[in-house]
């Protein structure tokens, strides 16, 4: 079936371009975690397909669990957003390696929130994983990215993942979102 809506644009990153980088950073994350089991903490939705990939990408034992946050407040606090749980995770991360799979991390606050709120539970270590990356639009620093899959410009996306309107997250390429059509 073709695509029907005019916004979904051009492929920005194919899926063999994805693929390669996810089995990399698979191995990446293997080598680093060689005798331990890390868990792979999976931001819903976004990140469900690049966590999918890159569970099958590592070969040793580890993992999974996930998080669903939401945004709210940012017009009602002055322009501040807050971030609410929506889904806690299910597993206990005391004494765990935890790693955090992002599909995109812009200004770090997201991130931020949850470094700071798994750190209260006491893991044995906090990193994280993006497929996407924009350090550019960073609000805070001495954040634990640990691993980028691509650092990529100012611009949305659809498909492997990232929807439009909650639809095209099943696109196997990553294509440019024309919203001004």
């Amino acid at each position: 079936m073709p695509l029907v809506d005019p916004r979904v644009g051009e492929v920005y990153l194919s899926a063999d371009e994805l693929a390669s980088r996810i089995r990399e950073l698979g191995a990446e994350i293997s080598r680093d975690y060689d005798g331990r089991e890390p868990l792979l903490v999976g931001l819903l939705k976004a990140s469900l397909i690049f966590l999918t990939d890159l569970s099958r990408a590592i070969p040793i034992p580890h993992g999974l669990d996930f998080i669903e946050l939401a945004g709210y407040g940012s017009a009602q606090m002055g322009g501040h957003e807050q971030i609410r749980v929506l889904k806690d995770l299910d597993a206990d991360i005391s004494e765990r390696d935890v790693i955090l799979v992002e599909d995109v991390i812009d200004t770090g606050l997201t991130l931020n929130y949850l470094v700071r709120t798994f750190e209260l539970r006491r893991p044995r270590s906090v990193a994280a994983v993006t497929l996407l990356d924009r350090p550019y639009r960073r609000l805070v620093e001495d954040l634990p990215v640990r691993y980028v899959g691509f650092v990529v410009p100012d611009e949305l996306f659809v498909g492997f993942g990232f929807d439009l309107d909650e639809k095209w997250r099943h696109l196997p390429d990553l294509h440019l979102l024309q919203l001004e059509i």
